[in-house]
C-alpha cells in the first residue's frame, strides 16, 4: 500500500481490524470501506490542514486498501498553505478549516474546469483544545475574555488575578506565562479566533484570519509545533486541535454559567444549531458557527474541516477519483474512522445529506 506519512503515525482500527502489508503494516490497522472489488485507478495529491493529519492518515490507509490501484498523498502544511495550492493546481484537493473566502471563490482554480469553481464539503468536526503545561495545576478554568487577554498578551503571569478568580482552589505559581500560538497561516487560529473575537471584543480587536495578530507569544509551526512547544516549556499554554491534546492539562471554557470540557458531543451540538453562510453555490456547503451559546452541553472552539474540491475537473478521472475520497470520508465508515483516529465528532444526519448531494455533483 501506498502511505503518505505526517511524523508519528497513528492509524487506528475503526470498524475491522485489517492486517496490511508493505510499508503499511508497520502503520496499525484502519477500518477500510466494504466494497470487495475496485476498478479505481490514479494519484491523488492533497494539502491543507495539520488538523486533520491524524484522520487523513487513517482515512488513507483504508481507502488504499480497498482501492489497491490507487495512491492518495496528504500534506498536513496548513490550512491557508493548502488552500493556496489548490487554486493554484498544485495539489488535487485541500483540507482547510476555514472554507474558501469570498475573494477565493473569484479565483481561477487551475484544476478546475472552465468556467467552474470550488466547493467546500464539511469532513471533519472537532473541538479545540486550550492546552497548557502550569507545574502544581492539574485543573484549569477560563472564560472568554481572559483567554483573550493571555493570548494578546495583556495578562502575563498565571497569579493575575483575573485567573485566580476563575480558579479560587488552585494554587497558582507566578511563573510568567508563555502563550504559543500558530506561526503559519491556520485554520485552527482562524476558529479559536473568532470564537475569542465574538466573545471578548473589546479585547480581541482583530478580525478573525488565519494569521494570528498579534506581536505577542511564541509562534510554532504546525499543530504538532504547538503541542511540542507547549510540552517542552514550563507556564505554557496554546491551541491545538483536541485530538493532539495528549497528556497535556486541557482547561475548561465558560459556557453560560458553567465551567465545559472540550467534547466531541460538544462539537458536533454546536455545528449542528449553527446555520450555513449565506449566498454561496447550492453545493458549496460553509457553515457560520455559533461561537456566543450560553448552553452548557455545547463546545463553541470547535472548527469543522473541509475538504475543498473542484465542483468539475479539467480532468475527469480526477474527478472520479475526488469523489470518490470525498464519498468515503463523508460516509459511515470514513466517519467512523475519524472518531477512533482523532476523537473527531460524526456528521449529523442532516449535514451528512447535504455533504453526499453535493460530493453527487463533483465531476
Amino acid at each position: 500500500m501506498k502511505f503518505s506519512r505526517f511524523g508519528r503515525v497513528a492509524v487506528v482500527a475503526a470498524v475491522a481490524a485489517i492486517a496490511l502489508t508493505s510499508c503499511a503494516a508497520n502503520e496499525g490497522g484502519a477500518a477500510a470501506p466494504t466494497n470487495t472489488a475496485s476498478s479505481l485507478k490514479g494519484s491523488l495529491a492533497g494539502s491543507g490542514a495539520s488538523s486533520q493529519g491524524s484522520a487523513q492518515e487513517a482515512w488513507v490507509a483504508a481507502f488504499q486498501t480497498e482501492n489497491p490501484d490507487v495512491t492518495i498523498n496528504y500534506s498536513p502544511d496548513g490550512s491557508g498553505a493548502g488552500r493556496k495550492a489548490f487554486i493554484a493546481g498544485g495539489v488535487n484537493f485541500a483540507g482547510s478549516d476555514s472554507a474558501l473566502s469570498d475573494d477565493e471563490l473569484k479565483s481561477t482554480f487551475a484544476a478546475c474546469a472552465t468556467g467552474t469553481a470550488a466547493i467546500d464539503l464539511p469532513v471533519y468536526i472537532s473541538p479545540i483544545a486550550i492546552i497548557f503545561k502550569i507545574d502544581g495545576v492539574k485543573d484549569l478554568n477560563l472564560d472568554a475574555a481572559t483567554t483573550a487577554k493571555i493570548f494578546a498578551g495583556q495578562i502575563t503571569s498565571w497569579d493575575d488575578p483575573a485567573i485566580v478568580a476563575l480558579n479560587p482552589d488552585a494554587k497558582l505559581p507566578s511563573t510568567a506565562i508563555t502563550a504559543v500560538h500558530r506561526s503559519d497561516d491556520s485554520g485552527t487560529t482562524k476558529n479559536f479566533a473568532d470564537y475569542l473575537n465574538k466573545n471578548a471584543p473589546d479585547v480581541w480587536t482583530a478580525a478573525p484570519a488565519d494569521t494570528f495578530p498579534f506581536q505577542t507569544g511564541e509562534g510554532a509551526k504546525g499543530t504538532s509545533g504547538v503541542v511540542d512547544t507547549v510540552k517542552g516549556g514550563t507556564g505554557t499554554i496554546g491551541y491545538a486541535d483536541a485530538s493532539k491534546a495528549g497528556d497535556l492539562g486541557v482547561a475548561k471554557i465558560k459556557v453560560g454559567d458553567t465551567f465545559v470540557k472540550y467534547s466531541p458531543e460538544g462539537a458536533a451540538a454546536v455545528v449542528e444549531s449553527s446555520p450555513l453562510v449565506e449566498g454561496r453555490g447550492a453545493n458549496d456547503i460553509a457553515i457560520k458557527l455559533d461561537r456566543v451559546t450560553t448552553d452548557p452541553t455545547h463546545y463553541p472552539i470547535v472548527l469543522v474541516s473541509y475538504l475543498i474540491t473542484c465542483e468539475q475537473y479539467a480532468d475527469a478521472n480526477i474527478g472520479s477519483l475526488v469523489k470518490a475520497y470525498a464519498g468515503y470520508l463523508a460516509g459511515k465508515d470514513g466517519q467512523a474512522v475519524a472518531a477512533k483516529s482523532a476523537g473527531a465528532a460524526p456528521l449529523s444526519a442532516d449535514l451528512s445529506k447535504k455533504v453526499a448531494d453535493a460530493i453527487a455533483s463533483i465531476k
